[in-house]
């Protein structure tokens, strides 16, 4: 009985075997970003081919994805359930924080250091899943209060204050490079390769659909719905605490406002990928492709001098939009 819900309840786009091959791909969310990323492309390399269409600038672009993919990825996770993760960019910020502190204040071996803040990181999220599966507080509340919390325990224990001093093998996971390939980038391919085969190819990514797409017929198909919740939060705060080790790591030290922000970035990334808000769809390939168009997308206007007030404005407006085209989307394949 649970295999056969979990079945109807995956990924639409392997629901299409009968459609023309034209047909299944337009009907994806995907397609629709696609587009727009690759018209964001021919727009900038226009606007300014000379700062833009360089290798160099490529591999810096692809170096400040890496960071906000690997928790955009870990955020589509908790939208495929159909909850939220705000606590994402706290939880960055302290595990982030913890590793530097280790390392310079404790003088711990780099790579205990490294382990014992995912530890932690996938602590914090144990515990929103806890108090979300078994105290039944709705996850905005639940996450609200863990970024309060995170980010008070991380300007406590760096008193509001840079942590420096790191290691060059630390440095190197932000700033490092394997041939012509950065060290995070790696880090970044191999995160969504994880998660592509755990959402695609195993029986939890199964669960997960089933739990977003109808939590209470999960439930009576066998699903542990509780259990499959708090592993997915667990999930979401391990990938933030990697994003903010690489954050560090790059920045050469925790800074008290290193990853503010970085829970909009991830929402919009995964949203603009086209995963649905209300749980039980959503895509890697899509959420790859939303947040590289929103590192871009940033990218381009800083070349082209838009001031930083206006891309927030921008951003804004680009997530509504998406949100509206989405669900018009949806009602119309429904």
């Amino acid at each position: 009985m649970e295999e056969n819900f979990m079945n109807k309840t995956m990924n639409s786009g392997e629901m299409l075997g009968k459609q023309s091959i034209g047909k299944k791909i337009t009907s994806f969310p995907q397609f629709g970003i696609l587009v727009v990323f690759i018209g964001l492309i021919i727009i900038l390399c226009i606007a300014s081919p000379a700062s833009f269409m360089t290798g160099d600038n490529f591999i810096s672009v692809l170096r400040q994805a890496a960071a906000q993919m690997v928790v955009a990825i870990g955020m589509t996770f908790v939208l495929i359930l159909g909850g939220i993760d705000l606590s994402v960019g706290s939880v960055a910020n302290l595990c982030g924080t913890l590793s530097a502190g280790f390392i310079a204040k404790a003088g711990m071996d780099m790579g205990l250091s490294i382990v014992l803040a995912l530890l932690i990181g996938l602590g914090l999220g144990i515990v929103n899943g806890i108090v979300i599966a078994k105290l039944k507080i709705q996850p905005f509340i639940t996450t609200l209060a863990m970024m309060s919390t995170a980010k008070g325990i991380s300007l406590l224990y760096s008193g509001g204050l840079p942590i420096s001093g790191l290691p060059v093998e630390y440095m190197n996971i932000g700033r490092g490079y394997v041939g012509v390939v950065p060290i995070s980038v790696i880090i970044m391919i191999a995160v969504i390769a994880i998660a592509w085969i755990v959402l695609a190819k195993t029986k939890f990514g199964r669960r997960v659909y089933a739990a977003g797409g109808n939590e209470e017929c999960a439930r009576l198909s066998g699903i542990k719905v509780d259990r499959v919740k708090i592993q997915v939060y667990a999930i979401c705060a391990l990938t933030a605490a990697l994003t903010g080790i690489i954050y560090t790591a790059r920045l050469a030290s925790s800074q008290p406002t290193m990853a503010d922000g970085l829970e909009l970035d991830a929402i919009s990334a995964v949203c603009l990928g086209g995963t649905s808000l209300s749980g039980g769809r959503g895509y890697i390939l899509g959420t790859i492709l939303g947040a590289l168009f929103l590192t871009f997308l940033t990218n381009g206007l800083n070349i082209v001098g838009v001031s930083s007030y206006w891309q927030q404005i921008l951003k804004g407006v680009i997530l509504v939009v998406a949100v509206v085209l989405y669900s018009k989307t949806a009602k119309n394949n429904s």
